[in-house]
């Protein structure tokens, strides 16, 4: 009986852990300043294009607090390369559009790091509807690189 109450004790624990690491990285006041040179976000409904993390409903609770309405959508001219976008004529990357108010975008600028890790611009998607893409800053793409020589060094930018 003595490890069942060390196995319950473990996932506790572990459960208290992700419910901490998810409030610290998407809900806490620290690690993210807004930079106050990004326009305010209007008091409107956004529609925001995703193909990576957020194409799972439980994130997008997470993440936003609500699912977003879900649509599948197709965004052309661009290939998918980890958790980026590349331009890249003559292919597409499939995912989702969402509509979010002005509160649920926010959120999302906070996940993706807004004006630190990535810029979010305005794209037609190939039902000719528009939508916010998240795109990678160029100076976020070496801003995590490793060390030349590291194991790490190694492994594709996508395992980084």
């Amino acid at each position: 009986m003595v490890w069942l109450k060390r196995l319950l004790i473990a996932i506790s624990l572990g459960l208290v852990s992700v419910a901490g690491w998810l409030w610290l990285t998407m809900l806490s006041p620290w690690f993210y300043d807004r930079p106050a040179e990004l326009p305010a976000i209007e008091q409107r409904t956004h529609h925001v294009f995703v193909y990576g993390t957020l194409r799972y409903a439980p994130i997008r609770l997470v993440v936003m607090g609500s699912f977003g309405a879900p649509e599948q959508a197709v965004l052309e001219g661009y290939r998918r390369n980890g958790l980026d976008l590349t331009q890249q004529p003559d292919s597409q990357v499939e995912g989702l559009r969402l509509r979010v108010d002005a509160t649920e975008l926010a959120r999302l600028d906070r996940y993706e790091r807004l004006g630190i890790r990535y810029e979010r611009v305005k794209k037609t998607l190939s039902d000719g509807s528009s939508a916010w893409v998240y795109l990678r800053l160029p100076q976020a793409q070496h801003a995590f690189s490793p060390p030349v020589g590291s194991s790490l060094a190694l492994a594709p930018p996508s395992l980084w």
